[in-house]
């Protein structure tokens, strides 16, 4: 049965292909060749890059190739090409042309928040087709996240026209406490979901999942060496933190210290974060706002009971006059 589904999805990918080379919609076609019912096979680097090239056109052109990648992702109920489609999309995001990209981010053009809606995909056709239906929700979550986080920082993460180090630093340095803490917040919600991809399984020699686990592994090395700024960043402006700000940045590096356990299985991250100090450089950085925190809070409750007791010296002073205006009230009257 696993294998008369296979034969009939191979059937459908021939037969589509078969018309739009009929019709001569050269997008539709490549974007068929890419997005194949294969349950195995990745699309291969010819066909991501042909549709990469949509990008290198008119405006229209990558707004077309954008609309049939995301029309077919989100109706397809095939894990396989579902997929795919979300693998062509994670390559726009880090390999595509400012016009793709851009066509990407506002996509669908009612709102532009791109809800990729497949967090309740399921695929029962086959047991592997089910296995797989997992990672679409996964990996779906990954790349909504990815999307989220990069609008958040003002740039696409792990784009290849991301800044050199010293640009990055230059550009940390000239964001308010408060944005500083808002991009670090949402690199750690992507760093946590990178911690969150599944086990391979039974489907560990696929290599459809395992583009995938690699694909999501250089984003959290990517959020890993932006949030790596943010830190030393922070250990420059200590003394510029307000009692608010100093509280979130203790809890945002609590978390950070917690994604330490989760990445254990990602090799890569595992590796760059030791060669960075990162864990380091967190409980430092941890160990030094805590002690600010608990300062700054020590502070405020002397201030507070300072002014408490001023309060009531000046409650005292306020009673003794009305005491001495009441009193001389009754004495005039008598008189």
């Amino acid at each position: 049965m696993t294998k008369l589904k296979e034969l009939i999805g191979i059937m459908k990918d021939k037969a589509s292909q078969g018309k739009a080379a009929i019709l001569s919609k050269r997008i539709t076609l490549y974007l068929l060749r890419a997005t194949s019912h294969d349950s195995f096979t990745p699309p291969t680097h010819k066909h991501i890059s042909t549709l990469l090239s949509f990008g290198d056109g008119s405006r229209a052109t990558a707004s077309a190739a954008v609309e049939l990648l995301m029309n077919r992702l989100q109706t397809t109920q095939n894990s396989a090409v579902a997929l795919k489609c979300l693998i062509a999309v994670h390559h726009i995001i880090k390999h595509g042309t400012f016009i793709l990209k851009d066509q990407l981010s506002v996509f669908p053009s009612s709102g532009g928040r791109n809800y990729l809606n497949l967090s309740n995909f399921r695929d029962k056709s086959t047991p592997i087709s089910w296995e797989l239906s997992s990672w679409v929700r996964c990996y779906a979550k990954h790349v909504e996240q990815l999307l989220c986080t990069s609008r958040i920082l003002g740039f696409f993460l792990s784009g290849e026209t991301n800044d050199a180090p010293e640009t990055r630093e230059e550009r940390a340095s000239g964001l308010t406490n408060g944005d500083l803490l808002r991009e670090t917040e949402a690199l750690l919600v992507l760093i946590e979901g990178v911690g969150e991809i599944p086990e391979s399984g039974s489907v560990e020699e696929n290599k459809l999942v395992g583009e995938i686990v690699g694909l999501v592994e250089e984003d959290g090395v990517a959020a890993l060496s932006e949030v790596c700024v943010r830190v030393n960043e922070f250990r420059e402006r200590l003394g510029c933190l307000c009692f608010g700000e100093v509280v979130e940045l203790v809890y945002a590096m609590k978390r950070l210290e917690g994604c330490k356990e989760k990445i254990a299985m990602m090799k890569v991250m595992v590796e760059v974060a030791e060669k960075m100090r990162m864990w380091d450089s967190v409980r430092e950085l941890k160990e030094k706002v805590e002690n600010m925190e608990e300062g700054k809070l020590y502070r405020r409750k002397v201030t507070r009971h300072v002014s408490d007791r001023f309060a009531v010296a000046v409650l005292s002073s306020v009673d003794l006059v009305q005491f001495r205006s009441t009193r001389f009230w009754f004495e005039s009257d008598d008189l």
